[in-house]
């Protein structure tokens, strides 16, 4: 975060290739203004090549603007492959309440009752 409005993916390419081969270059344009909304996605081909740029970019300067470099936190699509997920927040809910459901279950069929080791232990 916090790239200049003048920094273009290829500038962008140019400032991150020395640390590895990347994959892809992607900064996100506003619609109506069609500049840049003050972040961009390097993707590298390899995760300790991600690592250095990281450690060195962080905080970098790039057109008179101090950078912000994190990780981005791809989520899990169909069919075991990361990247950003286009379904709504809400669409996993019923399957997270599910599985705590069961979570609950196992616990109840296992015995494993904290409050019971609790209370031999007081005594």
């Amino acid at each position: 975060g916090g790239l200049d409005e003048q920094v273009t993916e290829a500038f962008l390419h140019a400032a991150f290739i020395p640390f590895g081969d990347l994959k892809d270059v992607n900064i996100p344009l506003d619609h109506t203004t069609q500049k840049n909304r003050g972040f961009g996605f390097v993707t590298f081909e390899e995760k300790d090549d991600a690592k250095e740029a990281m450690e060195n970019m962080h905080n970098a300067e790039l057109y008179g603007r101090v950078i912000r470099c994190n990780y981005a936190k791809p989520q899990a699509i169909k069919g075991g492959e990361q990247g950003w997920s286009m379904q709504p927040v809400w669409a996993d809910a019923d399957k997270y309440q599910e599985e705590i459901a069961a979570g609950e279950e196992e616990e109840e069929e296992e015995g494993d009752d904290p409050m019971a080791a609790l209370e031999a232990s007081v005594d």
